[in-house]
């Protein structure tokens, strides 16, 4: 896809990823509309963006309404050609509770159905657009200790499968995000707890790959998207983890376990 001059809306861009994806979008010449809940956080990204020579509106919206993303895609900027789904949250550790199962699912899954549900029928009216959904390598693998995440991220890759497969034929482009560690406040949230699961969590995606940074993220996706690919492995090793899972699922799934036991022992 074509980035220049184009409009990208990017949710949870206060801080981390959806930070680093607004700056890495306005270097390319886009003109970035950075939402976030927080909405002095997301005018700080928007205001380093114009400092930095780019073009960016910085918007409190929260991307699980409807109606913040309607009110979206009519900013100043105009129709939105992009849309990064980037907004998440990690959830409780362990099985969790009826509320962060809703809290969860809303935030890591139901707001891209929102923001599809509102977006698809304004691009396929104007012949094309581009849906990026950050999810994680945990979509693609799992979560040790955080039920709620490995589930919601699956769903997630799951949603923007079936956006690709659907409506690829239409000049919809669908990209899919999905790495292991990220230096990101999330990470250092899942490192802080004291939370055993959570603990075991956090010692299971340090130690799969290098820690990166949410620039290196940005970079990935950026190119992703204008090379309209699908799936982006800022961490390439996850590609092969992924093919190891589903040439024998059982044994995957023992040498998790075996994973599993050997971090709550602290090994």
């Amino acid at each position: 896809m074509q980035i220049e001059n184009s409009v990208a809306i990017i949710t949870g861009a206060g801080s981390g990823i959806g930070r680093a994806l607004a700056e890495a979008f306005a270097a390319a010449g886009t003109r970035v509309v950075a939402t976030d809940l927080d909405a002095e956080s997301a005018e700080q990204t928007a205001a380093q963006i114009r400092a930095d020579g780019g073009q960016a509106l910085g918007i409190r919206a929260d991307a699980c309404s409807t109606a913040d993303i309607e009110a979206l895609t009519a900013t100043e900027f105009g129709a939105a050609d992009i849309y990064v789904a980037n907004a998440g949250i990690l959830g409780a550790p362990g099985l969790g509770t009826e509320e962060s199962w809703d809290g969860i699912l809303e935030v890591n899954l139901r707001a891209h159905v929102r923001a599809a549900q509102v977006l698809v029928p304004q691009w396929l009216s104007r012949g094309q657009g581009y849906f990026v959904a950050v999810a994680s390598a945990a979509g693609l693998l799992s979560q040790i200790g955080a039920a709620g995440y490995a589930v919601s991220k699956h769903a997630a890759v799951g949603f923007a499968e079936w956006l690709a497969i659907t409506y690829g034929d239409d000049n919809i482009g669908v990209s899919c995000v999905c790495p292991l560690g990220v230096d990101t406040p999330l990470l250092d949230a899942v490192r802080a707890s004291a939370d055993p699961e959570a603990a075991a969590g956090a010692a299971s995606i340090v130690q799969s790959g290098e820690v990166i940074t949410a620039a290196q993220v940005a970079s990935a996706t950026v190119e992703a998207v204008r090379a309209d690919r699908f799936l982006v492995l800022p961490h390439p090793q996850v590609l092969d983890m992924y093919r190891h899972k589903g040439s024998d699922y059982d044994r995957w799934i023992a040498g998790m376990r075996r994973y599993q036991r050997s971090l709550r022992a602290g090994r």
